[in-house]
């Protein structure tokens, strides 16, 4: 989801500037060997939800209780990608995981409308429980 003019493309309607993105790089963990102890291919981003222009209000809003377990008390939220040994790919993977969480975030869910069951179905219902009571019934009579 990265923009080629510089930013993170969340949606058609918003765009993370890259001004607003704070870029570490660091040591990954695990395996790799030697070039693991010598490079820094770890990434981290961290941008501020509460600062950002980017946002709306309302999107401001629903960031803030949608993703309350992430983000920090100043108000940034932190993605981190260490999946390859390129810093480069690296990059882009945390990027692609800051756009989709946040995409994700900003999705309004529709209103769910109560429906009522049909009056048909309600007495088939009825019908079906009251022949299966007279089946049971009629199997105590016999007995």
């Amino acid at each position: 989801m990265p923009d080629a003019a510089g930013g993170i493309q969340v949606n058609e309607n918003l765009v993370i500037p890259s001004s607003e993105l704070e870029m570490r790089a660091s040591r990954a963990s695990g395996a790799g060997g030697q070039h693991v102890n010598k490079t820094s291919s770890r990434i981290e981003i961290v941008w501020n939800i509460r600062t950002s222009q980017a946002l709306t209000d309302e999107q401001r809003q629903l960031l803030e209780t949608r993703l309350a377990s992430r983000i920090s008390d100043d108000g940034s939220i932190r993605v981190v990608a260490s999946d390859t040994r390129s810093q480069a790919r690296n990059r882009e993977r945390a990027e692609q995981r800051l756009g989709e969480l946040i995409a994700r975030s900003l999705i309004v869910q529709k209103k769910r409308r109560a429906t009522r069951r049909p009056r048909a179905a309600n007495e088939a219902r009825l019908t079906e429980k009251k022949k299966h009571s007279d089946k049971k019934r009629d199997r105590r009579v016999a007995e």
